[in-house]
C-alpha cells in the first residue's frame, strides 16, 4: 500500500526555516543534523534539506524550477482552530495568502506560504472527520465491483 511516511521540503536555509516551524509548535527531532531537519507529524515526518542539495540528490533539477503544483494541508476540527492555526502561523513569520473562509465545497479554510514559498492549507472539512490523534478518516472508497481490491492494497 502506498503511504507518505515523510515529505521533505527543499529551502533556502535549514536553520531559518526549522525555526519557523518550531515557532509552530513542531519540535525537532535529534535525527538531524546542519543540513537536513526533521519534525514528527503524527505517523508522518517532515524534512526540512537545502533546496540545491534536495534537487541534486534527486537528481531533478531540470524538472524543478520553482515552487508550485502542491500544497500540504493541516485539517483541523473547527473554524476556530482554522483562525487560531493562521493567526499563529502569520505570527510564526508565514504570508496568509488567502485569509480562512467559507469553502465553495463546505469547509472553512485558508492558505499560508512558509518562509520558503511552500504553500498549506489550514482547513476545517466536515466531511472528513479527525480521529483523536488528528488523522483524517475518509468516507469508504466507491467501488464498481470490477478490481478495487487490487487498488485498495
Amino acid at each position: 500500500m502506498l503511504r507518505i511516511s515523510l515529505v521533505t521540503l527543499g529551502v533556502r536555509d535549514v536553520g531559518q526555516a526549522a525555526v519557523f516551524y518550531e515557532r509552530l509548535g513542531l519540535i525537532r527531532s535529534s535525527a538531524g543534523n546542519d543540513s537536513v531537519a526533521f519534525f514528527q507529524l503524527g505517523p508522518a515526518v517532515l524534512g526540512l534539506f537545502g533546496r540545491e542539495a534536495l534537487a541534486e540528490d534527486a537528481q531533478a533539477g531540470p524538472l524543478w524550477t520553482g515552487n508550485g503544483g502542491v500544497t500540504l494541508a493541516y485539517n483541523v476540527a473547527s473554524p476556530e482552530q482554522v483562525d487560531r492555526a493562521m493567526a499563529r502561523a502569520e505570527a510564526a513569520g508565514a504570508t496568509v495568502l488567502k485569509p480562512a473562509q467559507q469553502a465553495f465545497w463546505g469547509g472553512y479554510h485558508g492558505y499560508i506560504a512558509d518562509p520558503d514559498g511552500h504553500v498549506w492549507e489550514i482547513a476545517h472539512n466536515p466531511f472528513f472527520p479527525l480521529t483523536e490523534d488528528g488523522a483524517i478518516v475518509l468516507p469508504p472508497p466507491v467501488t464498481d465491483g470490477v478490481g478495487d481490491d487490487e487498488l485498495a492494497r
